[in-house]
């Protein structure tokens, strides 16, 4: 589980520092239009939105609340894989070594 975390900690970093790059430079809404005028544009944002869809379905599986579940999914879909690998941090940082624990959440538990 140390090499999960570390990818995490470096995936949430490395976003942090694009994204923050992407708001300062960038201009979302003209960038935004040129990449949904390209069939690779639109392509790679449904493959984006997928991954983001299969991932909520595992945040939704772990949690015990159903609003903690939304809040994350909700964060998934504004603010992509950077929530994902938080979430993801979060998961592992708190399992105590139990891959299990990480992986299933509330549901470990139940043996």
């Amino acid at each position: 589980m140390t090499v999960a975390k570390i990818v995490a900690i470096v995936g949430i970093l490395a976003m942090t520092a694009v994204l923050v790059h992407g708001f300062v430079v960038g201009d979302l809404g003209a960038e935004g239009a040129q990449l949904l005028a390209m069939p690779w544009g639109i392509v790679s944002l449904v493959d984006l939105y997928v991954g983001f869809a299969l991932f909520s379905c595992w945040i939704a599986y772990r949690e015990r609340s159903p609003w903690v579940a939304a809040v994350w999914i909700v964060l998934m879909m504004i603010l992509g894989f950077w929530a994902g690998a938080v979430y993801t941090a979060l998961a592992l940082f708190t399992a105590d070594g139990d891959p299990r624990r990480a992986l299933l959440g509330h549901r470990a538990d139940r043996g």
